[in-house]
């Protein structure tokens, strides 16, 4: 169990310091240059964000993960779940008020209504992952999925209106509930496998080494394969919208990087720079609103740039600046992880979390 739960807390340093490199490339630097550094920053959108969410779903699976809970156990089990779910929700939606790329209050609505699952047997979340990407598909045939977006600004236009916030909060927000749930719910299902029989590790890696390369060979020639552009924009789309061969892609890239994980976490769990690097990954919700706070005000800082929505239309930053800052937050990140973890069992926001929907297991 143990070097599970390291493996799985490696991935999870992983997927923040993706979302560092994400989220600070896309305020500072150019989403739209793939050549160079820059483009290897921008391989980490989508792949970051996507594996955050199979984690979580992981998380919440693992919470419970026995087959002999009493139904008074269960109950009290769903009531955490669905506090921690509204915990996230109410502090996404007024972080959003900062951050409009803002994955928290979606994250809620995934757990949210993954209680409704929890216990069920681990086929089912399977289902219910190809079901979310089925309705999302649907729901294309019926709204445009541009509905509300502006996307030269990247701003929802309304998001504070019912039906804007509906929509967005389902159908075509920046991580929506369909199809991203599905994620989700593909965690959930990870989560339940014996990650201590190698098998399972040399299963799930060869389905996904299998799964990404198809999906990556069927992307790069789709100009050779059709003529058809929207055909092609469908094949190639990235993030946005998240049509289902993107979902495959990062999906299945998500299953290598676990597996990846994983397996350094079998080899070394005991060392200091992996106790490092798991007391990072147990924190992700602390450092994930840190970084959009603390971190952007220092980037802006050294780049000498306000923040605000015009750098949109100004001359990107140097992606050296970009990659060289998110390393070392990163590693700052991490000081204090280990610094924080000598004393507490868990992060500053997730001691909150804990706090408000756990009761008397805040501290655990």
């Amino acid at each position: 169990m143990k070097t599970r739960i390291i493996g799985f807390d490696l991935a999870r340093a992983y997927a923040i310091f993706g979302m560092f490199i994400v989220n600070f490339n896309t305020v500072f630097g150019s989403h739209t240059d793939h050549t160079g550094l820059s483009g290897f920053l921008n391989l980490f959108n989508g792949n970051s964000s996507t594996l955050f969410v199979i984690l979580a779903g992981m998380g919440v699976s693992l919470m419970t993960s026995r087959n002999d809970y009493t139904l008074k156990e269960r109950s009290t089990i769903k009531s955490i779940i669905t506090r921690r779910s509204w915990f996230l929700f109410v502090l996404g939606v007024v972080f959003y008020l900062w951050w409009p790329a803002d994955i928290l209050h979606f994250y809620g609505g995934y757990m949210h209504i993954a209680v409704l699952l929890v216990f069920l047997p681990k086929k089912y979340f399977l289902y219910a992952a190809a079901a979310a990407i089925v309705i999302f598909h649907v729901l294309l045939a019926f709204i445009p999925y541009e509905t509300g977006w502006n996307f030269q600004t990247f701003m929802y236009n309304d998001f504070w209106s019912v039906e804007g916030f509906l929509r967005n909060t389902f159908y075509n927000g920046w991580n929506s509930i369909f199809p991203w749930i599905a994620y989700f719910f593909l965690g959930m299902y990870l989560g339940r496998l014996n990650w201590k029989d190698h098998k399972t590790l040399k299963k799930i890696l060869f389905v996904g080494i299998t799964v990404y390369l198809i999906t990556f060979l069927i992307q790069s020639f789709a100009p050779s394969l059709t003529q058809d552009k929207e055909l092609i924009f469908y094949l190639t789309a990235d993030y946005l919208p998240p049509f289902l061969p993107f979902m495959l892609g990062t999906a299945s890239f998500g299953l290598i990087l676990i597996c990846v994980f994983m397996f350094i976490g079998n080899k070394i769990g005991d060392t200091k720079i992996a106790r490092i690097l798991a007391s990072t990954g147990q924190m992700t919700l602390t450092h994930y609103i840190a970084h959009l706070v603390l971190g952007l005000f220092t980037l802006s800082l050294i780049t000498g740039r306000t923040l605000s929505y015009e750098l949109m239309n100004e001359l990107p930053t140097s992606p050296i600046v970009i990659f060289g800052f998110s390393v070392s937050y990163f590693i700052a990140s991490c000081t204090f992880s280990y610094l924080w973890a000598k004393k507490y069992k868990s992060g500053p926001i997730e001691m909150l979390m804990r706090k408000i929907s756990d009761g008397k297991r805040a501290s655990s």
